[in-house]
């Protein structure tokens, strides 16, 4: 039966309605309730995961001998997590922010790593904290070689935002001048260690269209409101009581709840959108509660899907109504397609001679970052779009021999030097990339499963060929000796970096929102997390949905207080 014939208005309507709606409170949700409830509406932040409150993260103090496995994962909890442990970031120390695998099935017809967080805050918790503005490189790539549709926006429009999630955010970093990884407002940067500051020299005097620069990374160095500078601790995974990353728990929940008007729901998992044939509006949504797997509906004027590309997406398409058979927005067939993840698995790695007088302090939260330039600044016609470089230069434990007190005292002794490089790579708009709902199986809450048909083709493999070679070619400029060259592509989903599924276009036929992130066909519902992106560029996505995120806030209260929503 359609949604849009199963609810009634009955007396317990006017307690569960609101002015705004906003589904899911990662970096984009978070982002979406904090922005309209300073815009003075009345917000309900549904979060399918549990409560997790800053600065109360369970593990941020402990200390290594007090966990049981020493951080590592028990055989007990890697048959919890069998797909999370594909991931690099779970730990014991972390193990309760991650979705168990168990109780939340998929379908992999290619395999797609999904990994996913299950609490308030979401994965704003565990991301890696990189930030850089996408340019026009990015934003007219389509265009330019024909894969996929044109964004309807460019960096122009985007800017402003970039300018105001940036300063709220705190990004630390350098204004580089390069042009296609634009300078934002940025807090004082980390600093390289000597050798990262000899290679970056090296690589400067090599070549003239590579550079080296510091990360640019949403850890503070500065205090902002309410939020303590890094400690260089390196534990950012664990959640950060000093607030010094940015994630949705510590600064945009923080700033919504002192408005007094956002209401947080955890254990909120939407099932579908609930349309209003009358008005062609929507007006709801069914929520599972996941402890009573019960069902109610919440009522609001607008709404934000935001529960990262996978599941905003599986909401649209579970969202069947009169108006909407094959899920709501979905008149282009475009719904659940296109689906794009950066492509990683490098490890190159060398040994650095000398510096053996040198060290550092701390554990630096960012790497050392070498923009694209394949198709930027030195063009290839191997393949399409580009990959950038992470990385950075460390002493290793030194080697000891011995037992006892003369092994020890060798141990803290440091060893020699290493360099490491590793890529992010772009994936093409493949229109059958997908995501789906099956006919058939369905969840442990009686949702349809979802189902992926994701791979990398060979733009990507001949990509990923390349950064080998231009990695080893970079190290072999600084001068380092015994080059090893390890690892293969990754899957798609591994990156966390899912994108596409509900692009942004021009044209209602071939995409599923406007330029200001709004459904075309249902005007009062916004998407501004991952689904939403039209191409995937190599830079990391996370402060382009905050910019994206912002703009749309502000276009959805100007239409709704001109009555057009």
């Amino acid at each position: 039966m359609p949604a849009d014939s199963l609810y009634l208005n009955t007396k317990a309507t006017p307690q569960n309605t609101y002015d705004a709606i906003v589904v899911g409170s990662g970096v984009s949700g978070g982002w979406a309730a904090k922005e309209l409830c300073e815009k003075g509406l009345r917000v309900l932040l549904l979060e399918r995961g549990g409560p997790m409150q800053h600065p109360s993260y369970p593990t941020a103090l402990m200390h290594p001998w007090e966990f049981e496995h020493r951080n590592s994962l028990s055989q007990e909890d890697r048959k919890k997590y069998p797909v999370q442990t594909r991931h690099y970031s779970i730990n014991e120390d972390n193990k309760h922010f991650y979705v168990k695998d168990l109780e939340n099935p998929y379908e992999e017809i290619q395999r797609y790593d999904w990994i996913r967080a299950d609490v308030v805050g979401g994965r704003s918790l565990l991301w890696a904290r990189a930030c850089y503005r996408w340019s026009d490189l990015d934003f007219e790539a389509n265009l330019k070689d024909g894969h996929g549709i044109d964004w309807p926006i460019r960096y122009k429009d985007l800017a402003p935002w970039y300018d105001y999630v940036e300063a709220f955010a705190g990004i630390s970093g350098n204004r580089d001048g390069i042009p296609h990884l634009p300078d934002g407002i940025f807090q004082p940067p980390f600093e390289m260690n000597c050798v990262e500051k000899d290679f970056t020299k090296k690589i400067a005097s090599t070549y003239k269209s590579r550079q080296v620069i510091i990360g640019r990374s949403a850890n503070l160095t500065a205090p902002l409101k309410g939020r303590g500078v890094c400690q260089s601790r390196n534990l950012c995974h664990r959640g950060c009581p000093f607030g010094a990353y940015f994630s949705s728990n510590s600064s945009t929940l923080p700033a919504a709840l002192a408005t007094g008007r956002l209401t947080i729901r955890p254990y909120s998992l939407v099932n579908n959108v609930v349309f209003d044939n009358d008005s062609q509006r929507a007006k709801g949504v069914e929520v599972i509660d996941t402890n009573t797997k019960k069902t109610e509906v919440f009522y609001s004027t607008i709404l934000f899907i935001n529960a990262a590309t996978i599941g905003t997406t599986a909401i649209l398409l579970n969202s069947v109504s009169n108006r909407f058979p094959n899920g709501m927005g979905n008149d282009s067939g475009q719904l659940g397609l296109n689906m794009m993840d950066h492509h990683k698995g490098l490890v190159i790695s060398a040994d650095v001679e000398g510096y053996e007088d040198s060290y550092y302090t701390g554990r630096r939260p960012t790497n050392i970052y070498i923009p694209r330039f394949r198709n930027a600044t030195e063009n290839t016609s191997d393949f399409l779009r580009g990959y950038h470089f992470g990385g950075g230069a460390h002493r290793q434990r030194n080697m000891a021999e011995g037992i006892g007190a003369t092994y020890k005292t060798a141990l803290t002794e440091a060893g020699p030097w290493k360099i490491s490089l590793y890529h992010f790579g772009e994936c093409l708009p493949y229109s059958d990339n997908k995501m789906s709902l099956h006919p058939d199986k369905k969840d442990p809450f009686g949702r349809p499963l979802i189902s992926f048909d994701v791979r990398f083709r060979e733009n990507e493999f001949r990509m990923f060929e390349d950064a080998a070679k231009t990695g080893s070619e970079l190290l072999e400029a600084g001068g380092y000796k015994n080059i090893k060259v390890s690892g293969k592509i990754s899957f798609p989903g591994n990156a966390n970096h899912e994108m596409g599924t509900a692009r942004m276009g021009h044209d209602p036929k071939t995409s599923v929102l406007n330029a200001f992130n709004q459904l075309h066909s249902v005007k009062n519902v916004f998407v501004t997390d991952g689904a939403c992106m039209t191409s995937g560029s190599c830079v990391n996505p996370s402060i382009t949905y905050m910019a994206l995120t912002a703009r749309a806030c502000d276009y959805a209260v100007k239409e709704l207080k001109k009555g057009s929503l």
